[in-house]
């Protein structure tokens, strides 16, 4: 299969998409050996873009669907027969039934997720693929480094808040690759990095929800002890039981949260 870059005439990049072309050959090899494809997985990529990443891809699977919301490169994609083209907003599309389903006249089967992220809306991508986690065997995802080194933040570090616990809490996640702005056409004004993120087999007994309100209430004043905040919430809630407010957001490991949550989500 051909680079969709070549089939066509140049496409400038939109700020409006946050598109930002992957462009060197070393980084593709790097991110194609990270993700390890074997024909018959079924696997998916966000955001293919000029098809960089899924030219190598689709030649290790066989077949791939892709998801893409600029029309004028969603048509370019089309014309590859090794492809399936979902032409929308990746905040619209269920993943849980794509699994359900089955990719490519196969059987359901758990996901394989993939992509460059457009910056802009990573964090509700993210959020938005949380609640399929059950349906994905895992994801590689290139992001904005900064956002990746909050995904991975441990307690008691700056970069540790509420996408840290968010994520932590259902996945086991890892940096497996650092990719500067060279790297692209055209080129971003920050680093990038690659994320490969396992969802838990056996993840908490809770209701995310619940995490969520929790955790957005502990770090709405991260400067200031969780009882001028978490607590005046867990007043609300009719919290009787015992949990530290004596400390800040950020020194609270994911599994005191986690097992917070848990208690409130009975």
């Amino acid at each position: 299969m051909k680079s969709a870059s070549t089939t066509c005439g140049p496409h400038r990049a939109r700020k409006r998409f946050g598109q930002h072309f992957l462009a060197e050959p070393a980084i593709i090899d790097a991110i194609v050996r990270a993700i390890q494809p074997v024909p018959g997985d079924a696997m998916i990529e966000i955001g293919p873009g000029l098809a960089a990443l899924t030219q190598p891809l689709v030649e290790r699977l066989g077949h791939l669907t892709v998801i893409e919301l600029d029309r004028d490169l969603a048509a370019r994609l089309r014309a590859h027969r090794q492809l399936s083209v979902i032409e929308s907003d990746v905040l619209r599309v269920d993943f849980a039934q794509l699994a359900k389903d089955g990719l490519h006249g196969r059987p359901p089967q758990r996901l394989r997720i993939v992509g460059n992220l457009p910056y802009n809306i990573s964090s509700p991508i993210l959020f938005h693929l949380l609640a399929d986690a059950h349906h994905v065997i895992d994801q590689h995802f290139m992001l904005q480094k900064e956002v990746i080194d909050r995904m991975v933040a441990r307690p008691s570090t700056a970069e540790y808040g509420r996408l840290s616990v968010m994520l932590q809490w259902r996945y086991d996640m890892v940096n497996v690759l650092h990719v500067p702005p060279e790297s692209f056409d055209p080129p971003p004004r920050v680093d990038s990095a690659v994320v490969r993120m396992v969802p838990l087999s056996h993840p908490p007994s809770l209701r995310p929800g619940v995490l969520e309100r929790l955790v957005r209430s502990a770090f709405s004043q991260r400067r200031k002890l969780l009882r001028h905040s978490l607590g005046k919430w867990l007043d609300e809630q009719g919290f009787s039981g015992s949990f530290d407010l004596q400390r800040r957001a950020e020194e609270v490991p994911v599994e005191e949260y986690v097992g917070l949550a848990e208690t409130l989500s009975v």
